[in-house]
């Protein structure tokens, strides 16, 4: 299926049904597996042969949607997790421990730098933070002997800042680390990272993914071509024998396409169980099929709403990497030149308080703490997710008091224009 198209991927990606069999991926929803012998089942502990003994680890269902996905992204071995923060967590430990070290973009989605900055740092791994538009000077020097990764978000939410992934990729690589992106906003329709320097992709498949506020999940995909074997001294874990895997070393036993996403599943799924149902999966895959057509319009919209809050005098300013006048405008023509994202934050003059009144008044635009479906949702941070911060708090994160996060959905656009209208006059 490589050869095809990401539009017939996402039809047809992951599953193909043999003489007889069901047209749509099955729904295996079995907790275990039976076997004719202890033997049988040895050799899949023992990672000797392939198949499915336990759904904590592997189930058949979630497989086939992870290979869909991974048909999508262009990597070699993909994997599903139970949500996006699993995925991010899952993606950094697999590689990195207790006095290890990890650069990432400070433009990330506050659950993740929750994760890393106080999380795991208790599990005694640091992390540096820089800023995304740093100078190539002042990315290296965010490095230090024990660095593992770098960790950025193509589209980071809510700032929506657009990573340059050549600038980080180059950097990561020459410190003979890997570059790890988390591409939940574009999606592969509109960024694949693997083509720009990536390593690894990760998603929280909540969002678009989805598309349909059904199911919560996350998904790991690796390149397969980070050479975990040149750079050996730094990551033992996939390069040197597994005591609790009878001594298998993962890069010489699954190569450089198979080591990681299996070190993931065999070590990391084994023990920490953070495993996506069947269901979900199959909720998954058909938000899946129609990916390609949803997401021109989810931008297509988003552009019309950002054009029109650009010209409204009761708009103090609009972010949306679409606008000829964004900072990333540039950026994101290079990596994502057929669109980036339906997510538009803008700032409503008179602060707070006019933004809780625009909210107030919304009435097709719905306000909730989801983002990127089918149904436009909308949020205000500071009254909401970021409720306990002060005026100076809310400034330093770079969440004022006045944004508002719009997630423009499939609906007529002028109907999400004129809901906008009507809500701004009760300012």
């Amino acid at each position: 299926m490589s050869n095809l198209r990401i539009e017939t991927k996402c039809v047809q990606g992951g599953y193909t049904p043999g003489n007889g069999e069901p047209r749509q991926v099955p729904i295996i929803q079995s907790t275990t597996f039976k076997y004719a012998t202890s033997e049988d089942m040895g050799k899949l502990f023992d990672l000797e042969a392939s198949g499915y003994f336990y759904s904590r680890l592997q189930n058949p269902t979630c497989d086939t949607v992870a290979a869909k996905i991974c048909q999508l992204e262009g990597g070699s071995a993909a994997m599903l997790l139970s949500s996006g923060q699993a995925a991010s967590f899952f993606s950094v430990f697999n590689i990195a421990g207790n006095g290890d070290h990890i650069v990432a973009s400070s433009a990330l989605y506050g659950g993740t730098y929750n994760l890393f900055a106080v999380t795991m740092k208790r599990m005694g791994i640091s992390f540096t933070f820089v800023d995304p538009d740093c100078t190539v000077e002042e990315l290296n020097a965010a490095f230090k002997p024990n660095t593992k990764a770098v960790f950025g978000e193509t589209i980071a939410n809510p700032a929506l800042t657009v990573l340059d992934i050549e600038k980080f990729a180059n950097a990561a690589h020459a410190h003979g680390v890997p570059l790890i992106v988390d591409n939940t906003f574009a999606t592969p329709i509109n960024c694949r990272p693997f083509e720009h320097g990536a390593d690894i992709v990760t998603h929280s498949t909540t969002k678009y993914m989805d598309g349909h506020g059904v199911a919560v999940g996350g998904c790991i995909v690796d390149s397969g071509k980070f050479d975990w074997k040149a750079h050996a001294d730094k990551f033992p874990g996939l390069c040197t024998p597994d005591d609790s895997y009878h001594g298998i070393t993962y890069v010489d036993k699954f190569g450089l396409e198979g080591a990681y996403i299996t070190k993931a599943t065999a070590q990391l799924m084994r023990d920490f169980g953070c495993t996506q149902s069947p269901q979900s999966a199959f909720y998954l895959n058909l938000g899946l099929e129609s990916l390609h057509v949803r997401m021109p319009r989810h931008c297509e919209n988003a552009q019309k709403v950002a054009e029109f809050l650009e010209k409204h005098d009761k708009i103090g300013w609009v972010n949306y990497a679409g606008l000829p006048s964004n900072k990333y405008h540039a950026l994101a023509k290079k990596y994502m030149p057929n669109g980036t994202c339906g997510v538009v934050s803008f700032g409503v003059k008179g602060g707070r308080a006019a933004a809780e009144k625009f909210m107030k008044a919304l009435k097709t635009i719905a306000i909730e703490t989801h983002v990127a479906d089918a149904r436009s949702c909308c949020l205000h941070p500071a009254n909401a997710t970021h409720r306990q911060m002060n005026e100076q708090e809310l400034i330093a994160a770079g969440v004022p008091s006045d944004l508002i996060r719009l997630s423009c959905g499939l609906e007529n656009a002028q109907d999400l224009i004129d809901d906008i209208t009507q809500a701004l006059a009760n300012i």
